[in-house]
């Protein structure tokens, strides 16, 4: 079957009418090559198949009817570490993306076996449960701090790692990636944080769900630093995880669901902006329909009721990184900073480069530190091998990826990596533990408020 003979009315079928989606969009690439060399997967294996380019020609095929879809075809579906660079150079502005997102979706969607594999059961049963009922259940994540300190605090992890008692396995990969859980400043997430001296605007704060965990230093240090600068910020307890992972194993509808519960948690506030600590969450969030237009999802922009019976249309508040927000932000007139002489690489996870389009602004934002040299990591247009869950699940492209910037960190002498996204922290700290490079890995906001004094302050 070739594209132009899939049936115009797909309506009835939703297998069906994800494949024409997949080849209307996939007929827009003209093979020119020039995304190839941006590609890290491809940068490691040489493989066509492995490339954007070669991936569109195979989701094309197979979405055709032209090519089987078997457990190979999922393999090179799941070796894109959806970096979207290839989106970054496309003259042709081919949404990969979507595609990527599509043709998972495609592949879980079938009950049927290939070739006596079933190429979308690849992904483990436990790892749907921990998906859907830890990641996407904030409370229970929150609950994991004090698990994770006491594991650290009583010993315990250092001797699972010095016993390898987890072997090669990928909770053993997962288990490697643990920071060190510091006390937050409060135990529980305030509704509101109120602004220090005249309020100058009110914004949300999104927490996410790893960094309720692994990153809550940065979410304080952001609340400090935006309470400083006069902003009133609201932190509603209806959120949750922004439906990332979910989406990009091809979960499309727990990825919705997701969607519709964050849409409804910040619904109601009057917000100048939605602020995200994680590049890989506010790149989520910023491709919401309710939150963009993006053409994703069909809900319509969120209402609200007047007096009288009234229903106004509200502007979709804008989904902005930290940095970013904090760049163009006022209030820094009566800010004091203790001066920083040390060398700040700053590190550009994908989604902030890619996606959001807002990489400089970390700059601007460490550039206030006086003293401080912010210099960025070489190699910034290649993606660290972090990419969600794809350590786990590409743990050999992953490593090869980890190592150019563990090789960019030694030469480039800093005390300091600073970056914008928990999963790439995590991942690069990970590795430098194993050389044992004394460089700090910390969030842009997180050194600014340090700087600032946050730590003999505290939060109210």
């Amino acid at each position: 079957m070739k594209p132009d003979d899939l049936p115009s009315d797909v309506s009835s079928d939703p297998l069906l009418r994800l494949r024409r989606q997949i080849s209307d969009e996939a007929s827009q690439c003209v093979a020119c090559g020039l995304c190839v060399p941006h590609c890290p997967s491809y940068r490691v294996t040489l493989s066509e198949a492995d490339s954007p380019r070669g991936r569109i020609a195979l989701m094309s095929g197979v979405a055709a009817g032209r090519i089987p879809m078997n457990a190979r075809f999922a393999l090179h579906m799941d070796r894109c570490l959806t970096c979207r660079a290839c989106e970054a150079v496309c003259p042709n502005h081919v949404r990969f993306g979507e595609l990527i997102d599509d043709a998972r979706e495609m592949i879980s969607s079938p009950p049927l076996e290939f070739g006596g594999n079933n190429p979308g059961a690849r992904v483990s049963s436990f790892r749907k449960w921990v998906e859907r009922e830890l990641i996407a259940r904030p409370s229970r994540i929150d609950a994991l701090r004090p698990l994770l300190r006491f594991y650290q605090r009583s010993g315990l992890q250092k001797w699972v790692r010095k016993s390898g008692l987890l072997g090669k396995t990928k909770l053993a990969l997962l288990e490697a990636q643990i920071p060190f859980i510091d006390q937050p400043r409060s135990s529980s997430w305030s509704v509101v944080y109120p602004a220090v001296g005249k309020p100058r605007g009110e914004v949300g704060l999104f927490l996410g769900c790893v960094a309720r965990v692994a990153d809550a230093t940065t979410l304080d240090a952001a609340l400090f630093v935006l309470n400083q600068l006069g902003y009133v910020v609201h932190v509603p307890t209806g959120q949750t995880c922004c439906g990332a992972l979910h989406q990009h194993r091809g979960d499309m509808d727990a990825a919705a669901q997701l969607e519709r519960q964050n849409v409804e948690a910040f619904a109601g506030l009057d917000l100048g902006a939605i602020i995200t600590t994680a590049s890989g969450c506010g790149a989520q969030l910023s491709e919401y329909s309710s939150f963009s237009g993006s053409q994703r999802t069909t809900r319509a922009p969120a209402v609200s009721s007047q007096a009288g019976g009234e229903t106004t249309r509200r502007s979709p508040p804008k989904v902005l990184d930290i940095s970013e927000f904090l760049a163009e932000a006022e209030g820094w007139e009566d800010a004091r900073f203790q001066p920083l002489p040390h060398k700040i690489l700053v590190h550009e996870p994908c989604t902030l480069r890619n996606v959001l389009r807002a990489s400089t602004y970390a700059y601007k934002l460490l550039e206030r530190i006086p003293q401080a040299q912010v210099v960025p990591l070489a190699g910034n247009d290649q993606c660290c091998g972090a990419a969600g869950t794809y350590f786990l699940d590409q743990p050999e492209i992953s490593a090869a990826l980890l190592e150019d910037k563990v090789t960019a960190l030694k030469a480039g002498q800093a005390c300091y990596l600073a970056t914008s996204n928990v999963g790439c922290a995590l991942h690069i700290a990970a590795g430098l533990r194993r050389p044992g490079l004394g460089i700090e890995v910390i969030h842009p906001v997180t050194l600014i408020a340090r700087q600032m004094g946050m730590q003999s302050q505290s939060l109210k």
